[in-house]
């Protein structure tokens, strides 16, 4: 049956999109995970892949044009196929091609008409382009609430962060379709909220069924919250405090004053970090005070006990990011053939320029920073280096945007600084130190995890001395840093002391011969070791 696919909704903001380019036309066969276009948003040019099967029956918007979010894109079905049913306005198929951030509407009249009056079904959202299913961490509302626009329902667990997802709907929640740990995929019936005491059994049984009812686009956009919230009263001092709904609500439940809370969010906005990890001035020692008056210290995790000599195994289940993480990785090494160039760079020149820089006020460079802006000149002087391998061309990257991997607590992340090679040094400082800082937050949005053209992976804190990393698709290449170490070397015929850094390029060998990955490490050593180059 042919797959109607609109126009997604690729960042929180968008309200149209152009199609940049078609990387298919009509009569190619599509395969799950092809590029079919590339899509110009409000905020970068990005790819759009095909989560289904079959061969290109139908554009719907040609190369340059523009066209609102839901708008008919393509069709997707058997060769030969009859679509003009769906080309006249007919109901299209029950499935529609997913999307990021914004799920595509599958109307299906029948049962949008069987829907109580007021009632609104909510689906399970995608809020990551590689996400298939979603956990639900946390319900913020529970059956027999009231629901107002703008509340936060639930914490989802996605493959990249938890994030918040707020209602944009108004009434009572009626019925939960995922509990709380509970793991459903992408497009699943989540929730539905409508007038209290509407019964709705029949709307949950139909949707199981296979049926489908009309939810409204807003209601499947789930965006973490960047606004700020609605400044509430503090009740101590007559103050005002600006929080997240969530954090309002995590504040409530565990007592705690919000006026006492240091908001990390922008503008000083509290989020749920902070109100997690808020230790009361007066319980420094670890101690909280009982209704009676008397301080009782908190115990700590318990940990479970294993008697000597005896067998013990915990089972932890993995989260979306951990499974995806393993997903992709896999994929990666056994799709992409890695071979790995090492070298070795002088770290003094660059030492020297360090210190000199962050001389100036608020100014705090690091040698990640320098690492990644070399990089990125060097990207500009071997673009091939800055590709993407596809089965029938390869694509040159002439912009540069570097992914920063970054260690969160369920994995990694890779956020993106879009445009790198036009980034000042203290530019790139200041926006990998916020990056990181959300990353560690759970508050990346998908828009700042895409499009990266090149990674850096960064171990040299840890003090490993060098190792090789698996490159992130669909990047053609990864550098690894290792630590910067004082040893012997040899300069001139004399032996000295030197400070180095091992560094690893690992090159998918389908767009980058050895040749032209070695060409990379040189530009990028003279970089390194000749830091002043990089102003020219």
């Amino acid at each position: 049956m042919a797959v109607v696919i609109t126009m997604p909704r690729l960042s929180d903001t968008m309200t149209e999109g152009v199609v940049a380019t078609w990387l298919k036309k009509v009569g190619d066969v599509v395969k799950e995970g092809d590029i079919l276009a590339e899509i110009e948003t409000d905020k970068a040019t990005m790819e759009f892949e095909s989560f289904n099967a079959g061969t290109l029956l139908h554009i719907g918007i040609q190369e340059g044009e523009s066209a609102p979010v839901d708008a008919l894109l393509a069709i997707i079905g058997a060769p030969g196929e009859d679509i003009s049913a769906l080309l006249s306005g007919g109901a299209p198929a029950p499935k529609t091609e997913s999307a990021p951030v914004a799920e595509t509407k599958a109307e299906a009249p029948k049962a949008a008409a069987a829907l109580p009056a007021g009632v609104k079904v909510v689906t399970m959202p995608r809020l990551s382009d590689t996400m298939t299913d979603g956990t639900v961490a946390t319900w913020l509302k529970k059956v027999g609430d009231d629901v107002k626009e703008g509340d936060i329902l639930a914490e989802i667990e996605t493959d990249k962060a938890t994030m918040e997802f707020e209602s944009f709907n108004s009434g009572t929640l009626l019925y939960i379709g995922v509990n709380e740990g509970q793991t459903a995929p992408v497009d699943s019936i989540l929730a539905i909220i409508g007038p209290a005491g509407t019964d709705v059994s029949g709307v949950v049984a139909g949707f199981k069924s296979g049926g489908s009812s009309e939810a409204p686009a807003a209601e499947k956009t789930a965006e973490v919250k960047t606004e700020a919230a609605a400044p509430v009263q503090n009740t101590n001092t007559g103050g005002r405090v600006f929080a997240s709904p969530l954090a309002k609500k995590i504040a409530q439940d565990k007592g705690i004053d919000l006026s006492q809370v240091k908001g990390s969010g922008e503008n000083g906005r509290i989020v749920k970090s902070d109100v997690e990890g808020f230790t009361p001035q007066a319980a420094a020692s670890s101690a909280v005070v009982t209704s009676s008056g008397v301080e009782k210290s908190q115990a700590p995790a318990v940990k479970p006990f294993v008697p000597a000599g005896e067998k013990f195994q915990e089972e932890i289940k993995n989260s979306q990011m951990r499974k995806t993480i393993a997903r992709r990785l896999a994929e990666s090494k056994f799709t992409a053939p890695h071979y790995y160039l090492t070298i070795e760079v002088a770290m003094d020149e660059a030492m020297k320029s360090r210190a000199v820089i962050n001389t100036v006020p608020d100014t705090k460079v690091s040698f990640n920073d320098m690492v990644v802006k070399a990089c990125a000149m060097a990207l500009k002087k071997h673009p091939q280096v800055n590709s993407q391998w596809r089965e029938d061309a390869m694509i040159i990257n002439h912009h540069v945007n570097v992914g920063v991997a970054v260690a969160v607590e369920d994995g990694l992340v890779v956020p993106v600084l879009n445009f790198t090679d036009q980034m000042s040094l203290t530019q790139i400082g200041a926006n990998v130190k916020d990056l990181a800082g959300k990353a560690k937050n759970k508050k990346l949005t998908p828009a700042e995890m895409e499009g990266s053209t090149f990674t850096v992976s960064n171990l040299g804190m840890f003090g490993i001395q060098s190792f090789t990393s698996i490159i992130n698709q669909p990047n053609s290449a990864i550098l690894s840093v290792g630590a910067i170490e004082e040893k012997p070397v040899v300069r001139d015929g004399q032996i000295v002391v030197g400070n180095t850094m091992t560094i690893t390029l690992a090159c998918d060998h389908r767009t980058v011969d050895g040749a032209t990955g070695a060409q990379f490490l040189q530009t990028l050593r003279q970089y390194l070791e000749n830091p002043v180059t990089m102003l020219a």
